[in-house]
C-alpha cells in the first residue's frame, strides 16, 4: 500500500504526540532523571517500540512516514529501506510495505560468523538507501548505519526518524556534515505541549522538563551528567 495523501506537518506531529502520550510510551520525572548511554542526565525519557504494539497507531505513523518522505525527498528517490538494529528493522519493513520498496536491516556491527555480514538482505551497488531508526537524539547511532551501507556500496542522502529530540545543535552539524537530509515527525516540543495542554504534571516537573529542552547540556552537568556531545 502506498500513501498518497498530505496531512499538515504540524497536524502529523501533534497527533504522534498524542499517541506517544496516549500509549504511556513517555515519562517525565525530574526528581529521579534518566542516564542516556551518551552519559546525558535528563528528566525526559520515550519509548518509541511501544508503538508497535497498537495496530491503529503504528498504521497511522506509518502513513505519516510515507507522506513526509514523498514531500520533502520526493516520490522515486529510494530504491531500498533500511532499518538499524534493532528498534529501526520492524518501523523499516512497515515503511517498506507502504512505499512497495525492498528493505534490508544493518547490525550495529558483523556478527562475527558466517558471511560477517553487517548488512542482512540484498542491495545491489549503488542502491539509493534510506536509513530509518524509532528515534534520534544527536544522529550517533543513525550514522553507523548509514557509514555501513555507504561502505557496502549503497548510497545515503536521507535518514528518518520516526521521533527527533530537536535540541541538539550538534545533530544538524552532524547530518550536515555527513551530507545526509534528515527527517522527522515530531519532537519534544509537542509532546511537552500536550502535558501542559493536559496538566499531565505538577509546575516544577514541566518548568524543569522544558529546562532541559532548551539547554540540555548544561542541565545534565548540572545533574551530574555530561555537559557536552562529541561529534
Amino acid at each position: 500500500m502506498i500513501q498518497t495523501t498530505f496531512p499538515d506537518r504540524a497536524v502529523m506531529a501533534e497527533l504522534l504526540a498524542r499517541m506517544l502520550w496516549e500509549i504511556k510510551a513517555v515519562h517525565f520525572n525530574a526528581e529521579t532523571p534518566y542516564k542516556y548511554a551518551s552519559g546525558i542526565i535528563s528528566p525526559v525519557y520515550i519509548d518509541c517500540r511501544k508503538l508497535l504494539s497498537f495496530p491503529r497507531i503504528r498504521s497511522t505513523v506509518m502513513d505519516f512516514a510515507a507522506s513526509t518522505l514523498l514531500r520533502d525527498a520526493g516520490f522515486e528517490q529510494f530504491d531500498c529501506i533500511a532499518g538499524g538494529e534493532t528498534a529501526g528493522i520492524p518501523f523499516a519493513a512497515l515503511l517498506a510495505d507502504r512505499l512497495g520498496l525492498p528493505m534490508i536491516y544493518v547490525r550495529k556491527q558483523p556478527k562475527g560468523h558466517g558471511r560477517n555480514a553487517q548488512i542482512e538482505g540484498e542491495m545491489k551497488e549503488g542502491s539509493r538507501v534510506l536509513v530509518i531508526e524509532d528515534l534520534t537524539t544527536a544522529g550517533g547511532s543513525m550514522f553507523k548505519f548509514i557509514d555501513a551501507v555507504r561502505a557496502a556500496g549503497g548510497i545515503v542522502d536521507h535518514g528518518i526518524a520516526l521521533f527527533f529530540y530537536g535540541i541538539f545543535a550538534e545533530a544538524q552539524q552532524r547530518f550536515a556534515n555527513g551530507k545526509v537530509q534528515f527527517h522527522h515527525i515530531a519532537t519534544w516540543r509537542e509532546v511537552l505541549a500536550i502535558a501542559k495542554e493536559r496538566k499531565l504534571f505538577d509546575d516544577k516537573t514541566l518548568s524543569e522538563v522544558e529546562a532541559f529542552l532548551d539547554a540540555p547540556l548544561a542541565w545534565s552537568g548540572r545533574n551530574g551528567g555530561v555537559s557536552e556531545l562529541s561529534l
